[in-house]
């Protein structure tokens, strides 16, 4: 078996040290190279051709955004965003995934030395991840960045379906720019909207905050006991499951801090099978990319309450994990590119009555 090669980017020889100690500790990946700025990186990328990086923020000589970009631009190759900003500065860590980080791990606040040791687990998932993305040349980001910043769609004609339908969205990997994608789209009156993304607590509130500066929607990150109502779309907090609940005639947020499901708190599960048992056929269920298969049961049980459901394709997925689950497990009606999928889901809800699904 060819094993992952990682070449390490980061200015401490502390954290180049416990990254290398971290990743030659699993039977599958080594550390080829460690590099204490990208000026050095560059020459090493050449010579050694890894097949992931993990990547510091803030380093001499050039930080690890600018050098980030030149990548992508000139040699895409799997990043993972490894920093102590991708907690303080949540915002450089949302940009380096804009610009093409597969996903990203935070250092520890106290303690590095041990606590990086905690994370290795996490960190080695992450690189084997990183290692099978499908990955996108910078120059097809930036234009399709462009050509989404004036494609909001045309506002609900059917206002019953806008106020008594839901969609219920669930991403992992590469799902912060895919729930981007979909929801810079959606017009002032689209139904309201449940998102589940797996991401660490301290994130969400910011990747909330980012969403609702680029949408003509609201979007927060959920406290629980909101009423959802149309325009409105609320993304669960990393600390905590969101479910949907019915109070009387209104539809509202919940939030629980049971234990993980499928490994996961947020989970997508959680949320697919609260909207099956409060809302059956006004919902319409969404899964994006992501590794793992949290969601398929939970869409499934959507599936089988009336909800409609559509799953991200596979060309246009970084990993094609979560949607690929949940159509073998048969809770999928449609199979969309990332690009349609805002329009193919709003047609669709433009098309069901107030009392189900009428195609």
């Amino acid at each position: 078996m060819n094993k992952i090669k990682v070449l390490i980017i980061d200015d401490s020889a502390l954290i180049r040290k416990l990254l290398t100690e971290i990743i030659n500790s699993q039977s599958d990946m080594e550390a080829i190279g460690a590099a204490p700025d990208p000026l050095v990186a560059r020459e090493m990328i050449r010579e050694l051709n890894p097949d992931v990086l993990t990547l510091d923020v803030e380093m001499p000589k050039m930080d690890g955004i600018d050098f980030l970009e030149k990548l992508m631009r000139l040699r895409p190759t799997p990043v993972v965003m490894v920093s102590t900003l991708t907690e303080k500065g949540s915002d450089i860590t949302f940009r380096a995934l804009e610009l093409g980080a597969v996903d990203f791990v935070s250092k520890p606040k106290i303690d590095i030395s041990t606590g990086l040791k905690e994370y290795g687990n996490e960190i080695a998932s992450k690189i084997r991840i990183a290692k099978s993305a499908r990955l996108k040349r910078l120059a097809a980001v930036s234009a399709n960045k462009s050509a989404t910043a004036d494609a909001v769609l045309p506002a609900m004609s059917n206002r019953i379906a806008s106020t008594e339908k839901l969609i219920i969205v669930g991403a992992s990997t590469g799902g912060t720019e895919a729930i981007k994608d979909f929801l810079v789209r959606m017009p002032p009156d689209s139904p309201g909207i449940l998102i589940t993304q797996h991401m660490p607590e301290g994130f969400t509130k910011s990747f909330a905050n980012r969403l609702n500066s680029l949408c003509k929607i609201s979007v927060v990150e959920a406290r629980g006991g909101e009423r959802v109502l149309p325009g409105h779309a609320f993304i669960a907090p990393g600390h905590s499951h969101l479910l949907l609940k019915r109070s009387g005639a209104n539809y509202m947020t919940e939030l629980n801090q049971g234990e993980p499901v499928s490994r996961h708190r947020p989970s997508v599960d959680v949320l697919f099978r609260s909207a099956a048992n409060c809302a059956g056929k006004n919902a319409i269920g969404v899964i994006m990319t992501g590794m793992g298969k949290d969601g398929a049961a939970g869409m499934l049980e959507m599936h089988k309450a009336g909800a409609y459901n559509f799953a991200q394709d596979e060309a246009s997925c970084v990993v094609f994990g979560m949607p690929k689950e949940a159509i073998a497990a048969g809770g999928v009606n449609e199979v969309i590119p990332l690009r349609d999928m805002a329009r193919s889901v709003l047609s669709k809800i433009a098309g069901m009555g107030s009392h189900g699904n009428r195609v």
